[in-house]
């Protein structure tokens, strides 16, 4: 019996020790607790440039690249174009990612449909079991419709245009964690660790000088084809970022704008077509992760590496500018069930998303759809296919999987004079139809 007690103390002491070590090490981005030192910003000089004496002026040329005012901890502010994590997210047009930290629609559920709650265990502030997220989303939104990113110690604040505010839980694979690299003009290129990060105020793009060509072209699929501009991998989007594989003399990289095409030859191989002709076998192994298109007629699809036939790479501008993308608005519509009621009002579907801007996700034979709700008519549940239809009459049929699937958690609809939002649950729902909003980009009637 004393040696189970005293296995049990030694236990127990281990256990208060590897919890105090978590905490040392997470407390560090609380707010009311210093965290450690962290490098100075990495600053590569602004290189020397001689202007043209007439040469017209570049402002207009970019208005696609993310920019933005940056402002530290430490109070220093920067100001420029911005690239997330260094070599990922450039333009308005691509997405911030993260996960929320609360769903504040459950309290508008019934008691009896909302789910159980989970206990954790909570010392010094820190969550340590399971958390009470059952319905939890992750966030996405396109930094075009962005306003505002801040960090507030365990958590990152985002604030989109029309004023709605998340708090996402930077523990969860927030973008914000990658850091951000900003051209600023008088200090040059600069990586910031987002420990060094407080604000992040999303503007306008201001004239920025010489930049890269942005990726452009038309991915061809078994599905069809998609046209707009295009992330390799999901992260190459400049002419001046690398095509990575091996030949049979060894490794190889290639930038991207001394390629015109690239068609998918095996499971793990590519044939390239340079711009001068010459082709170039390129093994590339498992690691594509698929081919990000931004097809005005969708908003985004990703393009599987099975689905993938060719892209053929073309050019074209730096993209809509941040002024192009307008203020989400509250989504609004018609709920029919299956009993044949019918519900009108503001609208919150899978019980998260509530905004024009917010997006629909689901897949179709390894393409997979990101809408923008603002440019969907309706949606109509089936049996074995999903059918949506957009704003421009174009109908999609779309696998019962992500918003479409089975983990959808049901609609909530603010029907006008009632007293409390009507719960719809998803297995109830026999049409979904959105009002058309008075603009959105992409624009609502698509190419």
């Amino acid at each position: 019996m004393n040696k189970l007690l005293i296995a049990g103390g030694v236990l127990a002491a281990v256990f208060v020790v590897a919890v105090l070590a978590l905490v040392v090490r997470y407390r560090t981005v609380e707010k009311d607790v210093d965290p450690p030192p962290v490098p100075s910003p990495t600053v590569t000089p602004a290189p020397a440039v001689t202007p043209a004496p007439a040469a017209a002026p570049t402002a207009t040329a970019h208005p696609g690249f993310l920019y933005g005012r940056i402002t530290t901890g430490a109070g220093t502010t920067y100001e420029g174009r911005l690239r997330w994590g260094g070599g990922e997210e450039a333009f308005w047009g691509d997405y911030f990612n993260g996960a929320k930290d609360k769903n504040p629609w459950i309290a508008q559920m019934p008691p009896e449909r909302r789910p159980p709650a989970r206990h954790h265990i909570e010392i010094f502030g820190l969550k340590l079991g399971p958390e009470e997220r059952p319905v939890a989303r992750l966030f996405m939104a396109r930094f075009g419709d962005i306003a505002r990113i801040e960090a507030r110690g365990r958590d990152v604040q985002v604030t989109l245009k029309s004023g709605t505010a998340f708090d996402l839980n930077r523990m969860d694979a927030s973008d914000f964690d990658d850091g951000v690299r900003v051209w600023d003009a008088t200090r040059g290129v600069v990586n910031l660790d987002s420990l060094q990060v407080r604000t992040i105020e999303l503007l306008p793009t201001a004239p920025i000088g010489e930049a890269p060509d942005r990726l452009q072209g038309t991915v061809h699929t078994r599905q069809g084809d998609f046209t707009g501009f295009v992330q390799w991998d999901r992260e190459a989007c400049v002419g001046a970022d690398e095509l990575y594989g091996r030949t049979a003399e060894g490794e190889l990289e290639l930038r991207f704008d001394t390629i015109r095409s690239i068609a998918r030859r095996s499971p793990d191989s590519c044939r390239v077509t340079q711009i001068d002709g010459r082709e170039i076998v390129l093994e590339v192994g498992d690691r594509n992760r698929g081919i990000y298109v931004d097809d005005p007629r969708y908003g985004r699809v990703l393009v599987s590496w099975d689905a993938f036939e060719t892209v053929d790479f073309g050019a074209g501008g730096s993209g809509p500018a941040y002024g192009d993308f307008p203020a989400g608005r509250p989504l609004t519509g018609s709920i029919t069930t299956r009993a044949g009621g019918r519900l009108t009002g503001r609208v919150v579907y899978d019980l998260d998303e509530s905004e024009t801007t917010e997006t629909f996700d689901a897949p179709a034979r390894g393409i997979d759809y990101t809408i923008p709700f603002g440019l969907i008519a309706s949606i109509v549940p089936g049996t074995q296919n999903g059918r949506v239809t957009l704003q421009n009459g174009e109908e999609l049929q779309l696998e019962l999987a992500g918003d479409l699937g089975d983990g959808n958690a049901g609609m909530l609809v603010f029907v006008d004079g009632a007293p409390s939002p009507a719960y719809v649950p998803w297995t109830d729902v026999a049409r979904v139809d959105f009002d058309r909003p008075p603009t959105m980009y992409p624009p609502l009637g698509g190419r």
